[in-house]
């Protein structure tokens, strides 16, 4: 029988077998929309029109220009602008735990916080699942002290590093609140762990200061009756057991270049969590051709349906460096390779 995308997206997180496989991607970068789909106004309508099973929708955070290319965020951090959708933390307005005791995150309540998810419901929510983008335990302390000093405090201070994780949850516990009122029935974090050797952390640091937190924030979100998605990239077998353990119903995106073999991922956890991924953005969508990008695409539906409990995409992100070609070989073999037998 043919699902909606919402039955179809929401029978795949409680592990089941869709009519056809999902997809959708955390982001496609504007080259790649105007390029496949010059008519799409906004990245959404692109959404739309490329027949995603979803859309993704943030919160709304103000900003102010302080230099050339240069933003501050109402966190606090400075963003510089680079070739891609999103800019790069290059100052941070926490190094201390003094600092941290005088610092304020913004209001999760303040007015007009949700209206690109309420545009988002409101337009699509009838017929895809609208998916909200919130954090969970690193992308926030990240930004707030930058990755360098993060990673020396997590050895030098573990102290700060615990009260901002501690802050993390409770920020996305409130936004959480607001967007299941909202109707909202999946979030995804899209705080990363990893790189291609390994996590940021060992798995030690991991459990004693990151893993509570993660816990707290996932029970959370799934005490409000929300499914969760949990995306990061790299190798995370040191850490993967935690990860799953903290009951997220999605891992996403299964890195191919970080050493997580798709089908050996879903052997060892295919039946806890449904899994997310994973064509490779890094060389092969951007460097390959549209007949490597096919074979690749056929080898991920190969390896992730079985048993159903699998959403196609990229290992990432469509990116500045996608070739647009690659990306409408990857959509066009996904629609006539993605479709499950009747039975």
């Amino acid at each position: 029988m043919e699902m909606n995308s919402i039955e179809r997206i929401l029978c795949v997180l409680e592990r089941g077998v869709p009519d056809r496989v999902p997809h959708f991607e955390w982001m496609v970068d504007v080259k790649v929309r105007e390029a496949l789909c010059p008519q799409a106004i906004t990245p959404q309508e692109f959404y739309d029109r490329m027949d995603w099973d979803a859309v993704i929708a943030d919160t709304s955070y103000n900003k102010v220009k302080v230099g050339d290319n240069r933003w501050r965020s109402e966190w606090g951090f400075v963003l510089q602008d680079t070739q891609e959708e999103h800019g790069v933390e290059v100052e941070s307005p926490i190094k201390t735990l003094a600092d941290f005791k005088r610092y304020s995150p913004p209001d999760p309540h303040a007015p007009g916080r949700f209206k690109n998810i309420e545009d988002a419901i409101e337009k699509y929510g009838g017929h895809r699942a609208v998916i909200v983008h919130l954090n969970d335990v690193f992308t926030l302390p990240r930004y707030l002290m930058g990755m360098q000093d993060l990673l020396k405090a997590i050895i030098q201070e573990p102290r700060l590093v615990r009260s901002l994780v501690e802050m993390s949850v409770d920020v996305n516990l409130a936004l959480a609140r607001e967007v299941a009122a909202r109707g909202i029935k999946v979030v995804y974090t899209g705080d990363d762990y990893a790189y291609n050797r390994g996590p940021l952390m060992s798995p030690g640091h991991f459990k004693e200061l990151f893993y509570p937190g993660l816990k707290r924030a996932i029970q959370g979100f799934k005490d409000l009756d929300l499914y969760v998605i949990k995306h990061s990239d790299g190798n995370l077998w040191p850490i993967l057991d935690m990860i799953i353990d903290s009951g997220i119903d999605c891992l996403d995106p299964i890195d191919p270049l970080g050493g997580m073999d798709l089908a050996e991922v879903k052997a060892k956890y295919g039946h806890r969590v449904a899994l997310k991924g994973n064509v490779d953005c890094a060389h092969l969508l951007s460097f390959g051709t549209p007949d490597q990008v096919r074979t690749a695409t056929r080898e991920a539906l190969r390896k992730g349906m079985p048993g159903g409990g699998f959403i196609l995409s990229s290992s990432n992100s469509i990116h500045s460096a996608v070739l647009p070609e690659n990306y409408a070989a990857l959509l066009e073999t996904w629609k006539e390779h993605g479709i499950y037998p009747q039975v």
